[in-house]
């Protein structure tokens, strides 16, 4: 074993000697990029595999973990700005349970946990504050569950009910949010927290409810209604709708123009108050539909008319009075007949409530480009757009279309620029593959240069090789013939005439550090001569 290793340090060393400087800096690279790499894939496999132990930890529990965890020895990492605790993978449930044992995590001392101390010794004043910070904690754990919050504070201020006192107060709430990096609460997430914590509160009015961020920015207006989410909800609807009609009218003169060529600006009076309007209406039924109630009454009368005399008789035209001729009594009838009928009369009740948000006016204005429009007509723009938004001369709507020369400066300016850093990446790109192919150049000379190196030794390793088989020849010859063969030492000596002396030391250095195997490869080619 040791002649082996001897042998293969004695190849290494030889080796090394033939080689030029730069392929020994080569190699010495190349080892040393070796040793790095099997030193990080070690310490890879070996480094332990880490699991979460806990998570959405407060600062409070991360900082008793930490020094339990320093206590027993346990390595940990921290992570998620120190609120997750990292430990090696097998030591994760019995670190727990060591952990629990300790009473740790203690949960912050938030939410309904704070009732657990709670005793019959309690003062009433601790039982309020208790039960309010108790509340605190759920509305703050609550909250940091919607996506983007990070952390949340929140305060109660809820007062005690009289019995004997018409003043009464309401409860407020106020609410500090902290979000993640780059991101902020929409419109909705804030009136999400607000009915949120009104709710959890008996008698809360969500206009009572403050909502502020971590710079100090307050996100809620509690003197605006909340039907629609508030001031800020309404100037978002009218900034969406003034913002899509624009986009709209852009496009369109866009396709007129060209891009770049116009600017629109729209503004929308809106309405956001809610009407709600009754009206009733009758309508005339129509013909032949059969009455809701009918009644007829019918009067007859048969028998002697009036009596005869001188009071009796018909006025005639002159005022005279006819009796007639023979002045005696005549019978007479009367009959009278009503119906009375109830027609039915239609009746439409409408109750009828407008939504927010409708448009009451609309005004845009239009800049064309004098360079880009010089043979377009404006009034032919104001109809088309007037047209394509429903703008009518009733509803107090206007169109101004104006041309007027466009300042192309800060365009030619950021032109130049993008033109700029697209020729910097180009050059880059260029450079990066000029390198690379330079690399691969190096790579690939080094490779053939070493193996022509190779090439080289092996064929002189061969060519002496050769003499000294024939040299042991013309010796096994000259002892055959009773001439005196000639001694290794001219054989040395005729191995120093050859071009390679390298090859003269390594021999010499193989036969004297294993001469037994090199008397048993002489005495084989003795042997046979082939």
């Amino acid at each position: 074993m040791r002649t082996n290793m001897n042998r293969v340090m004695a190849r290494a060393r030889q080796a090394i000697l033939t080689m030029t400087i730069g392929q020994r800096m080569a190699v010495l690279v190349g080892t040393a990029a070796l040793l790095v790499g099997a030193f990080l894939v070690v310490r890879w496999v070996s480094a332990p595999s880490y699991a979460p132990l806990y998570t959405d930890l407060s600062g409070a529990d991360a900082s008793a973990v930490v020094d339990e965890l320093e206590t027993q020895g346990i390595p940990y990492k921290l992570e998620d700005g120190g609120s997750t605790v990292m430990v090696p993978r097998t030591d994760v449930y019995s670190t727990r349970i060591a952990l629990s044992g300790e009473g740790l995590p203690a949960g912050g001392d938030s939410g309904y946990s704070i009732l657990d101390g709670s005793d019959l010794s309690t003062s009433e004043f601790k039982e309020q504050t208790n039960f309010k910070r108790a509340m605190e904690g759920e509305l703050s754990n609550t909250i940091e569950a919607i996506d983007g919050v990070d952390t949340a504070v929140v305060h109660l201020s809820i007062p005690e009910k009289e019995v004997f006192s018409d003043d009464k107060v309401d409860p407020t709430a106020s609410v500090l949010v902290d979000t993640a990096q780059g991101m902020t609460l929409g419109a909705e997430q804030v009136q999400a927290v607000v009915h949120l914590v009104a709710s959890s509160i008996e008698g809360l009015d969500p206009k009572k409810v403050t909502v502020a961020d971590s710079t100090g920015a307050v996100l809620t207006n509690p003197d605006a209604e909340t039907g629609l989410g508030g001031a800020s909800t309404q100037a978002k609807i009218q900034q969406n709708y003034e913002e899509g009609l624009r986009a709209e009218v852009q496009s369109m003169l866009d396709r007129v123009v060209g891009p770049g060529n116009s600017s629109v600006t729209v503004t929308a009076q809106m309405d956001f108050d809610t009407a709600v309007t009754d009206s009733r209406t009758y309508v005339r039924p129509e013909r032949n539909t059969p009455p809701l109630s009918e009644s007829s009454s019918t009067e007859t009368y048969s028998g002697p008319g009036a009596q005869s005399g001188v009071d009796g008789g018909t006025v005639g035209p002159d005022g005279q009075m006819d009796t007639g001729a023979d002045g005696a009594d005549g019978d007479s009838s009367y009959e009278n007949s009503q119906v009375t009928r109830d027609n039915p009369v239609g009746e439409v009740v409408e109750h009828r409530e407008s939504a927010p948000g409708s448009v009451e006016s609309l005004h845009l204005a239009i800049v064309l480009d004098t360079a880009a429009s010089a043979s377009i007509d404006e009034e032919l723009v104001q109809e088309l757009v007037a047209a394509g938004v429903g703008i009518t001369a009733e509803d107090g709507s206007s169109i101004e279309v104006t041309k007027m020369p466009f300042d192309r400066s800060a365009e030619d300016a950021a032109a130049k620029e993008l033109a700029a850093a697209e020729a910097a990446d180009a050059r880059q790109q260029k450079n990066d593959i000029l390198m690379a192919v330079a690399l691969a150049l190096g790579i690939a000379l080094l490779v053939l240069l070493a193996w022509w190196q190779a090439h080289r030794r092996a064929k002189k390793r061969e060519k002496a090789t050769t003499y000294v088989v024939e040299q042991l020849r013309a010796d096994a010859a000259a002892r055959t013939t009773s001439v005196a063969p000639s001694p290794a030492v001219a054989v040395l000596e005729a191995a120093d005439d050859d071009e390679s002396g390298a090859l003269q030391d390594e021999l010499a250095a193989l036969v004297e550090k294993q001469p037994e195997d090199v008397a048993a490869l002489l005495r084989g080619w003795l042997v046979d001569p082939r």
